[in-house]
């Protein structure tokens, strides 16, 4: 028979509770660090954070440039270094001219987020963003898919090893035409979202691509066909777009694809609530950690696995929104955006200078209106956008993008036999 002397028990009760208490100190530390740090970068970005919705590209925070989210409600996109950068700034400004008058260019608009002009952060001059619609906003519970569509991901001066670099990324990319680079889709069933990356897209195989592509249009409950019909016919408009041009070749540049994850009833049931009382519960999301989404009303937390991240909704609209209320008190750049063409870069553009105008509409005090009125609107089950985006690659041309013609007939085979399945 043993026999425990409870003064020992005590003792190491006392040092495991003494232990403990000093892991939690270290804890709470840790997360203030974090949270200061947060807050600073909030502050030097003047009230722009992270876009946290974002499925693919370049991460604020991860990689060297990244995406941010204006408290007006505009996506801020950093340019890339040279030539990338100047040649994607070259291409909106050639685009938005306000002496444009190409009737190819001026369709092509149609198909593009909306262009605000540039933004700088007040203490960073040398950081320039591209100002851009963010094509989500008007959606409660967005589903987002970001595809590269192009038989080739790399432009005509790309080097040797950028060029099998690129195929080695997805070797198949010249036989299908398109990949899926990121999505994120929200589950009726189970009020989350699923989120795939790029590892997920690069996996799928000529035999696996149709049901790979299909698990975007899946709800928990069904495949949403209505959403699937009406992004055939978004799809169908940019090619004929493409199909009635010679002037432009695309290299690495997606398609967005975004769709109302709620249905109607879901969408009744939220408004009867009222904004105040909007606070879903949240699986895996702790209540004392930052949230980082401020227009889609879900919080992103738990594990990524296999490159699949599932998130719960959470927070109310009106807390999400006192959250990211600060708005910057610099408006759009009305200066002349000026580019020269370095004979090095490989930006061909010829040199454009355009005066941008603030858009109108955009102030505070509307954005608070829309963001209290948006839940109220009843959206339709086949709301959906499909938008041009990424154009660091873009070059002139007299001939037709064969390489992207071939990609948009590829993927419209695909979601029409989704559709007919």
């Amino acid at each position: 028979m043993t026999t425990t002397h409870p003064i020992n028990d005590s003792s190491r009760a006392l040092g495991r509770l003494e232990i403990s208490h000093q892991v939690v100190s270290c804890e709470k530390d840790g997360e203030n660090e974090t949270r200061k740090s947060q807050e600073a970068s909030r502050k030097r970005l003047n009230g722009c954070v992270p876009l946290s919705h974002q499925v693919a590209g370049h991460k604020y925070g991860v990689d060297k440039v990244g995406i941010l989210q204006h408290p007006d409600g505009t996506v801020l996109k950093q340019l890339q270094p040279p030539p990338r950068g100047p040649r994607e700034l070259q291409f909106y400004s050639m685009l938005h001219a306000k002496d444009c008058s190409d009737p190819v260019l001026l369709d092509l608009q149609l198909h593009l987020p909306k262009y605000y002009g540039t933004w700088t952060p007040p203490d960073a001059s040398n950081d320039q963003y591209l100002k851009l619609e963010d094509v989500t906003r008007k959606f409660i519970k967005p589903c987002i898919m970001d595809v590269k569509i192009g038989q080739r991901s790399y432009d005509p001066y790309a080097s040797k090893e950028k060029k099998d670099q690129q195929i080695r990324k997805y070797p198949l990319m010249e036989e299908i035409g398109f990949l899926v680079l990121g999505m994120r889709i929200y589950h009726m069933d189970t009020d989350t979202y699923e989120t795939h990356d790029q590892h997920y897209g690069r996996g799928l195989t000529k035999e696996s691509i149709k049901d790979g592509l299909a698990k975007f249009f899946y709800n928990g409950c069904c495949i949403r066909k209505d959403a699937v019909e009406a992004s055939i016919q978004k799809v169908q408009m940019i090619l004929q777009w493409f199909e009635n041009q010679s002037q432009l070749h695309f290299y690495a540049s997606s398609l967005l694809f975004v769709y109302e994850g709620s249905l109607e009833h879901g969408v009744s049931k939220l408004n009867d609530r009222g904004l105040e009382d909007v606070t879903i519960s949240s699986k895996g999301c702790q209540p004392d950690r930052e949230m980082l989404e401020y227009n889609n009303n879900v919080c992103v937390f738990g594990s990524t696995e296999n490159g699949r991240t599932e998130s719960s909704v959470g927070q109310s609209l009106s807390h999400m929104y006192a959250l990211h209320k600060k708005a910057c008190t610099l408006g759009h750049h009305d200066i002349p955006l000026e580019i020269k063409t370095d004979p090095q870069d490989n930006n061909i553009w010829k040199p454009t200078c355009i005066s941008m105008e603030r858009p109108n509409g955009n102030t505070k005090s509307q954005l608070e209106k829309e963001r209290h009125c948006t839940p109220t609107l009843t959206p339709r089950k086949n709301e959906v956008e499909v938008r041009m985006i990424d154009f660091a690659h873009v070059f002139p041309s007299t001939t037709k993008d064969e390489g992207y013609i071939y990609g948009l007939k590829n993927l419209l085979t695909v979601l029409q036999q989704i559709l007919n399945n």
